[in-house]
């Protein structure tokens, strides 16, 4: 069934109109244009669309998959998208858009910085991360006609962002399905192995499965129940992470496939539930109600593993049509299931999670943060614990008495100074365990958090509100603090901090780490939302690199002589003209000549950031003349994919245009990529425009520019 006709059978004819159009406008801008695989581009957003009509998703939503990369990779603007189809559609397609401007193979904190990106979106329209995971699922699918090293990136990416958010949000289809695709990169031996055997497993237990689901409907109908039961394969990556947590072999997982039962109401699955442990003996430790206490992605079901009378184990999951709905689509159950009210509980409590989320994301300065912090909230593990008057709280795995008392209430955590753990005083560093029951000692004119409590607690929440204290109750003795730490590490390095903190660099930095102003930054270091070395790195950087050298510096920067004739500087006449190490012209780039003190003239690019802000008196025009039959050094930086060959092939292109190699330095920069510093003799510039373009032609060169440091 092709797209248009999913359309046909899922929408009413006004929106099948607005979706055609839809269709239709993004065919036209997208033409000509081919995926990596070499088909029609077109052929990816139609993907995109079936995807989230599938998901049941509403006709904006379905709308704007189709058009969501026009913007970004057609001559269509924001403006064109708004007149034909309307705000709401443009706002979800600028949504997507602006996610798919992320860099992920940037610095780690720039990846974090986008990951917060992530959850501001959600946190906007839930509806733009839906499509994104819609667009994720689709490259996942088309990713092996990509590079080995992008797609291990791309995998792991998924694994540890989309496939945890789409999990978060309870669409069980997509994120299983995520999960499956990563393992089959980032370990293709082990996904080959386990797609042989276990289909091999399934063949010789499906006789066995058959008899369980028979013998449950027999249940079913001896008790007058209707429902239905079916058996279903547990999907690779869940079998993968068991054999790795628990250092099992395929044949000793026994619940490759879970039985599951679907029936009318809540009664019945507790009924059903005693009647199966009736016929099978349940495990101990095995049984899990997530009906009375749901996941915090509000998952609803009782989970069982019984055995039977010839020892063998299977496990039995037991609930309602709306919880099973809810267990495959999860957040997106709210749009196809729009006529079901008890939908919307679900829906409020799943955007509930996003919302608390935002509220503590603020406090944390620095992205990496916010990103640690989170996924101890994303991922699935989590533990059940108490209130006296039991009310059930869930929380990250060894979570401690704090992070109960933050869950319960700012104020709470902030006046707390001991705990109880099932009636016993425990230390306030203690782990919790599912089933404990937590008193929380609290005292009204107490000192407030500690900032040890930052080294144990383990929700992000926990850890924000104890920031979110800091900074409100103690802003001007923050602001001394990290005015004398960044000071001191400065020194430490061989700088003055009032050097490097200019005007320029603030600016620069506010832009990174969004300070509105010096003594915030000043704070958010004192009460350690930020790290001293994170502020002092990106300053001294900036110093070096965009604070422009003083003209005594130009005085004596590192020199070679120009050939005869080479350059003509106007204005001046029988003085030594020589170029500067520093920017290392070569004939074609734009020149001029600074005037130095007992040097004579040095030539230096006007690009030359050494030149920005220097007495202007002090620069004379200058250009190049005459044929030059004399060799010049440039440098150029080539940045690419770790794998063989890839040096090879670099020496092969400046070989190929017969210049040569005087250095080359080769490292693994942060981002995991080859970078290459080569210098390399030439002629004229066109030389070195040729070489780059050239270079660029592979697609495994990520990047190649001219050096301006020699």
């Amino acid at each position: 069934m092709t797209v248009l006709d999913k359309i046909h059978n899922n929408y009413s004819e006004t929106d099948r109109e607005l979706l055609l159009s839809a269709y239709s406008y993004a065919e036209q801008m997208h033409e000509g244009q081919k995926r990596a695989s070499g088909e029609p581009y077109f052929t990816h957003p139609c993907a995109v669309a079936e995807i989230l009509i599938d998901l049941g998703l509403d006709t904006p939503t379905v709308a704007a998959a189709f058009l969501h990369d026009v913007v970004e990779d057609t001559p269509a603007t924001e403006e064109d998208i708004r007149k034909r189809f309307g705000t709401e559609i443009m706002t979800l397609v600028d949504g997507v858009t602006k996610l798919d401007k992320i860099n992920y193979h940037s610095h780690e904190e720039e990846d974090a910085e986008n990951f917060r990106k992530i959850f501001v979106a959600m946190a906007k329209d839930v509806r733009v991360i839906i499509i994104k995971l819609a667009d994720r699922l689709h490259n996942m699918r088309s990713l092996n006609f990509l590079s080995n090293e992008r797609q291990q990136r791309i995998a792991k990416e998924t694994l540890e962002v989309f496939a945890p958010i789409a999990g978060r949000l309870g669409i069980s289809q997509i994120k299983c399905e995520l999960e499956d695709l990563c393992l089959k990169y980032l370990d293709p031996e082990a996904y080959e192995y386990l797609v042989t055997n276990i289909h091999q497993e399934l063949n010789e237990r499906k006789e066995f499965v058959d008899f369980v689901v028979d013998q449950i409907k027999d249940i079913l109908k001896e008790s007058g129940i209707e429902g239905e039961v079916i058996g279903r394969p547990k999907h690779f990556y869940s079998i993968y992470r068991k054999m790795k947590n628990q250092g099992k072999s395929l044949d000793q997982i026994y619940d490759l496939t879970a039985v599951r039962v679907i029936v009318d109401t809540t009664e019945e699955c507790y009924e059903i539930l005693g009647k199966i442990h009736k016929q099978w003996k349940p495990v101990p430790g095995r049984i899990k109600d997530y009906i009375a206490t749901p996941k915090r992605n509000m998952y609803q079901s009782l989970h069982t593993t019984v055995v039977t009378n010839f020892g063998q184990f299977f496990e039995i999951q037991i609930r309602t049509t709306e919880m099973h709905r809810m267990a495959e689509y999860g957040i997106a159950a709210h749009w196809k299931y729009k006529e079901q009210k008890t939908s919307e509980t679900n829906f409020d409590a799943r955007l509930s999670w996003i919302r608390d989320v935002m509220d503590w994301q603020g406090s944390m300065g620095e992205s990496k943060e916010f990103v640690d912090s989170l996924k101890n909230d994303l991922y699935d593990s989590e533990l059940l614990v108490f209130t006296p008057k039991g009310k059930v709280l869930s929380l990250p795995l060894e979570a401690t008495p704090v992070d109960f008392a933050y869950a319960i209430h700012s104020e709470v955590g902030n006046k707390c100074v001991g705990a109880k753990v099932n009636g016993k005083i425990v230390a306030l560093n203690s782990t919790l365990k599912t089933g404990d029951v937590v008193e929380i000692l609290t005292q009204a004119n107490g000192k407030g958090p500690s900032w040890d409590w930052l080294k144990f607690v383990k929700s992000g929440s926990a850890r924000a509100k104890i920031r979110q204290f800091f900074k409100r109750e103690m802003k001007e003795e923050n602001v001394k603090t990290g005015k004398m730490m960044l000071e001191a590490e400065a020194k430490r390095r061989g700088f003055d901090l009032n050097d490097i903190l200019t005007e320029s660099s603030f600016k620069k930095l506010s832009n990174k780490l969004v300070f509105s102003s010096v003594n915030e930054m000043m704070a958010s270091v004192g009460y350690g939302a930020v790290s001293v070395n994170q502020i002092i790195f990106k300053l001294i950087d900036y110093y070096k690199k965009e604070i422009p050298k003083t003209a005594e510096d130009l005085d004596n920067i590192n020199l070679k002589h120009t050939p005869a004739g080479s350059v003509v500087v106007k204005g001046v006449g029988g003085l030594l003209v020589s170029f500067a190490n520093c920017c290392n012209p070569v004939p074609g780039d734009e020149i001029v000549g600074f005037v130095s003190r007992g040097r004579g003239i040095i030539v230096h690019r006007c690009d030359c950031p050494n030149l920005v802000n220097i007495d202007k008196n002090r620069l004379q025009p200058a250009q190049w003349t005459g044929d030059i039959e004399t060799e010049f050094i440039a440098g150029i930086v080539v940045i690419a994919t770790n794998d063989n060959g890839v040096i090879a092939y670099i020496t092969a292109e400046i070989s190929a245009m017969q210049l040569s190699m005087t250095q080359i330095n080769g490292r693994v920069n942060k981002d995991k990529h080859a970078e290459f510093e080569i210098k390399i003799k030439l002629n004229k510039r066109s030389d070195i425009d040729l070489l780059i373009n050239r270079l660029k032609r592979d697609g495994r060169i990520i990047d190649v520019y001219r050096t301006t440091n020699g």
